[in-house]
């Protein structure tokens, strides 16, 4: 049994008991943690709203024999009241938990999910970023470093590359981009292929900065798509907004 400090984002919460709830968090240096934080749904409780999700925190943990650590101690380091204060960019937000929470395993370390999570989520209330591509971006880099991002530049059946052949579709099962002889999955224009490049060529910042670029909505569906599929899951906050 021993105390442990880490850095943290709230994934989601759930009551156990009468006052306690059940927090879970994308840490640092721990992976997804689960951390009982005992009375804090008393109105007197000293954790007040900084164990909602949505918010980056420094936490001091007890871990003890079982599965659930305790909350010792708990600081807000950012809020995002920008994305709090704005529905639009609060379903955005929840599906970048939802995906995280979905990927990180429990007490394994992943430092790159956990930064790239933290830094969609500043992206997202920067009021300078245009929100619509924040979510889609993540999803496709955290396709790659799951080892499953897709092929961009050739068939991902022939091998092939534009201009040799036209790029005109996207399967995720098949690996990536196809040619017109070897389409499967859904269809893709130029400008969603061009959007694809920049975004994983290391452009993602001049495209979150500006108003959203052609083929933005369609490289939104097809990243929702592509992580759905590589969950084997619907990705619900996304969903339930979108009314499927």
């Amino acid at each position: 049994m021993s105390l442990f400090r880490d850095r943290g984002v709230v994934l989601r919460s759930y009551r156990l008991g009468e006052a306690d709830r059940i927090v879970v968090f994308l840490t640092e240096g721990h992976g997804k943690v689960r951390a009982v934080a005992k009375g804090v749904r008393k109105t007197t409780s000293k954790f007040g709203a900084r164990l909602e999700p949505l918010t980056h925190v420094d936490l001091l943990l007890w871990q003890g024999r079982s599965e659930l650590d305790i909350v010792n101690q708990v600081e807000a380091l950012d809020a995002y009241r920008t994305v709090r204060e704005d529905l639009d960019r609060v379903r955005r937000g929840l599906s970048l938990l939802e995906v995280a929470d979905q990927l990180a395993q429990e007490r394994h370390p992943d430092p790159q999910l956990y930064t790239m999570l933290v830094g969609a989520l500043r992206a997202l209330a920067d009021d300078g970023t245009a929100p619509a591509l924040v979510a889609p971006a993540f999803f496709l880099k955290a396709l790659v470093l799951e080892g499953a991002g897709p092929v961009l530049d050739t068939c991902a059946s022939c091998g092939e590359a534009d201009p040799v052949v036209d790029l005109v579709a996207f399967d995720l099962f098949a690996g990536g981009v196809l040619c017109r002889a070897h389409r499967s999955g859904r269809p893709m224009s130029p400008a969603a292929l061009a959007l694809l490049r920049r975004i994983l060529g290391g452009d993602l910042a001049s495209v979150l900065a500006g108003p959203p670029p052609p083929g933005a909505d369609e490289v939104a569906e097809l990243a929702t798509e592509a992580m759905e599929a590589h969950l084997d899951r619907r990705i619900r906050s996304v969903r339930s907004a979108a009314g499927l």
